[in-house]
């Protein structure tokens, strides 16, 4: 079974504010979509910045074969959300947006506006494979590509640039604490017992703060002793699949030129003993070719493809 998840970037239909300009564009980006999906082959995969459930669904018609379909019901204010394609049946547990009860809100700008739910919904599913049920959250944390009032990408002093990169990880912590709150449902307290991944474009890299939130107890670590050794810890650990990615793939974006791994799949106590490979692009092919991007996501507006690499697991039986 290989599971994945990749960010589509900017999936909308021609004509808007924010997708392809015209119907060539658009039907270029998804052949671009469409052929790395066929030849990902994926069980289920994970998907962000669907921007309309109707793009997705023309994605969806140029694969071939039968698939099934979720998608969040929690936009951002662009629209985008998360969603899955699945080979198999899906079905949904849950889908929100919440903090959790005792989290308080967080400041997102200089007039002093809180947030208490992120800013794009989480997505859970379960599903049916050759092992047993499945089950998966996927997720969009806040960006690290900071937004400015007014529609600006720039900053009016490198005061204003600090004080909304606080913000954004004031965002970005909060929603990993959200998520992790999903992921303690999901494993129900026993890791060991139950097949359980949560993934998705958590913006941010393997050490940043809020991803490591989303481990749970620490230790036992890929590629140390304790990983082989069971522990009470085991119960609520998720495991970054990353360790296992060839080092030389180890990356899912290029940002202004640097490599970075901000896609990622983490997977419980269960699930991570029957990996069996990782990698970002496509398996068999050599270290993806991506764009590099800058601070203005508009630059890429109708740009072929994604200028995300997808990431992915093999899970054995």
């Amino acid at each position: 079974m290989l599971l994945g998840t990749w960010n589509l970037e900017n999936l909308y239909r021609p004509g808007g504010e924010f997708g392809p300009q015209d119907k060539a564009a658009y039907e270029t980006k998804l052949a671009a979509l469409a052929a790395v999906v066929a030849e990902l082959d994926p069980a289920l995969l994970g998907v962000q910045e669907v921007g309309e459930p109707e793009a997705l669904r023309d994605l969806v018609g140029m694969l071939g074969g039968d698939w099934h379909v979720a998608l969040s019901e929690h936009p951002d204010g662009r629209g985008i959300r998360v969603g899955f394609l699945s080979r198999t049946e899906l079905r949904v547990l849950h889908d929100t947006d919440a903090f959790p009860a005792k989290l308080g809100p967080v400041q997102v700008g200089d007039d002093g506006e809180t947030v208490a739910r992120s800013g794009r919904g989480f997505l859970s599913v379960e599903t049916e494979t050759a092992a047993g049920p499945v089950r998966v959250a996927v997720a969009h944390l806040k960006s690290k590509l900071l937004s400015y009032p007014g529609d600006r990408f720039q900053p009016r002093d490198e005061g204003e640039r600090a004080r909304y990169g606080a913000y954004a990880l004031y965002r970005r912590a909060a929603e990993a604490t959200a998520l992790r709150a999903l992921a303690d449902v999901l494993l129900a307290g026993d890791g060991r017992e139950r097949d359980v991944a949560v993934l998705g474009d958590l913006n941010d890299e393997v050490q940043a703060a809020t991803t490591q939130i989303l481990l749970g107890p620490p230790g036992s670590e890929i590629g140390t002793p304790g990983f082989k050794v069971k522990d009470k810890g085991d119960l609520g650990r998720l495991w970054n699949v990353a360790p296992l990615i060839p080092a030389d793939r180890r990356f899912s974006r290029v940002n202004s030129g640097r490599h970075e791994l901000i896609d990622h799949i983490l997977c419980s106590h269960r699930l991570i003993h029957r990996v069996t490979a990782a990698g970002t692009g496509l398996p068999g092919a050599g270290s993806p070719e991506l764009p590099s991007v800058g601070a203005d996501p508009q630059e890429r507006r109708g740009a072929a493809g994604s200028d995300h690499a997808p990431v992915w697991v093999r899970v054995g039986g």
